[in-house]
């Protein structure tokens, strides 16, 4: 047993706590989904390393029905871009039943993606050439976002043909104001086809983590879709994803979710995790009384809500001193340094790290004088902070204070400071608090 095997014995614990749950029945409006075992109820997660977890009945075949949604509206976005696809579809919330009539006043738009009306539409949208035909273009993609090949039920794609009326008067209808590119009864029969591929719970928390890891599928490392796809995805999701009950969804779970009539739910924690579970009783909304349930407990015992902010306001920054008060300083030289201050950073730095680390510089060194940035512990610097310090080192050095930066595997780049001394140009032997002497001293003016 090893210790990672926690996470599913959560997931088991959960499926224990909410099997015997009778609420719901199987969607039965389909014929095909109505034979679905409505005990079945399987629980996944992946995280961002590509670790998969699952519990209960997680590799049993269903189909994804509305939870293909998110992924070919990525697609799509991905194929035309954001303004385009808006052209088409509107991103509101539509506070009705996933197969209303929602379309948008004077334009005909349907209100978004993650409702019947607006997936015909997005599903239209997707290029359809010699080379690739749409639905092969759809399948692929999916498959990329799920880590493996999927396949097309074609039992349930038949029954969903065979009763499917109310689509195809929903997209005749949105033809009529102009805003179906496609011929409609193409439209729907693409519609429900993507609607039958076949997957299990694994695959689609596979798929909701390559959403929650900025369109990089976390197990295969393949980049199926851009971040900025990704991130548009995930805000139509918390906003539309769960329907009619999509803001109380929000409320109490906090996590961008999509639901499907087969049972199918997923939910992700951005730049943490996607979950999936299985179930195929459903409450009056369309989506799975167990699933529901099971993600509210998981995220209110984990406290995965957005709106939750797990990290202290002061984490970033773990060391504001000046350099002779360091622990490592020598007993005969404290003084000698202490009017050069020093700053000490931890983690990945995004835009609110680099504020804090900002505001630190600023509010270090002794009377204004010189600082040590020791970047020792930093992990990671995305772009957009690295062009913050940049520029906050440049603002810094330009009212006459003197910088050196301690950064041993040179995430920052070059800087407009004084890179006298910095840990990239020690000896391989030499430890943090060396670096940081180092910066002291010749900042003090010692070397």
């Amino acid at each position: 047993m090893s210790a990672a095997d926690a996470v599913t014995d959560s997931l088991a614990g959960l499926r224990d706590r909410f099997a015997a749950v009778r609420e719901g029945r199987p969607a039965d409006y389909i014929p095909q989904l109505a034979l679905a075992d409505p005990d079945a109820f399987g629980l996944a997660l992946v995280s961002m390393d590509g670790h998969r977890y699952s519990a209960g009945e997680a590799e049993v075949p269903f189909t994804l029905q509305s939870v293909s949604k998110p992924f070919v509206y990525a697609l799509a976005l991905s194929a035309l871009g954001l303004d385009e696809v808006s052209r088409w579809v509107g991103a509101e919330p539509s506070g009705e039943a996933f197969n209303a009539i929602s379309l948008e006043p004077g334009t005909g738009r349907p209100a978004n993606a993650m409702v019947n009306a607006g997936a015909i539409v997005t599903t239209a949208l997707v290029p359809d050439t010699p080379d690739e035909p749409a639905f092969d273009r759809i399948l692929r993609c999916l498959g990329r976002f799920a880590g493996r090949g999927l396949d097309v039920d074609e039992e349930v794609f038949a029954s969903e043909s065979a009763t499917g009326d109310r689509n195809r008067a929903l997209a005749y209808l949105i033809r009529s104001t102009g805003t179906l590119p496609v011929d409609p009864v193409r439209a729907v029969d693409r519609y429900f086809r993507q609607c039958a591929i076949r997957v299990t719970a694994v695959d689609l928390a596979t798929m909701a983590a390559t959403l929650a890891y900025g369109g990089v599928n976390p197990v295969t490392r393949e980049r199926v879709v851009s971040a900025e796809v990704a991130a548009g995805v995930l805000a139509v999701m918390a906003t539309c994803g769960m329907y009619d009950g999509s803001g109380d969804w929000l409320l109490r779970v906090g996590l961008p979710a999509k639901s499907g009539v087969s049972g199918g739910l997923i939910a992700v924690g951005p730049a943490r995790f996607g979950v999936a579970t299985y179930s195929p009783p459903l409450d009056a909304t369309g989506g799975s009384v167990r699933g529901h349930a099971a993600l509210e407990a998981m995220s209110r015992r984990y406290g995965l809500h957005l709106m939750l902010n797990p990290a202290l306001p002061g984490s970033t920054v773990t060391l504001v001193t000046t350099a002779d008060d360091l622990p490592s300083a020598p007993s005969g030289e404290r003084g000698l340094r202490g009017r050069v201050g020093v700053v000490a950073a931890q983690g990945a730095i995004d835009f609110t790290a680099a504020e804090r680390v900002l505001y630190a510089l600023d509010e270090s060194g002794p009377d204004g004088g010189p600082v040590v940035l020791d970047l020792h512990d930093v992990t990671a610097i995305d772009s957009v902070a690295r062009g913050m310090l940049h520029n906050g080192l440049a603002r810094f050095t330009a009212d006459g204070r003197r910088a050196a930066v301690v950064d041993p595997k040179d995430l920052l780049g070059p800087v407009d400071a004084v890179r006298e001394r910095t840990g990239r140009d020690l000896p391989r032997h030499a430890t943090r608090e060396d670096a940081v002497a180092g910066c002291a001293r010749a900042l003090a003016g010692e070397d």
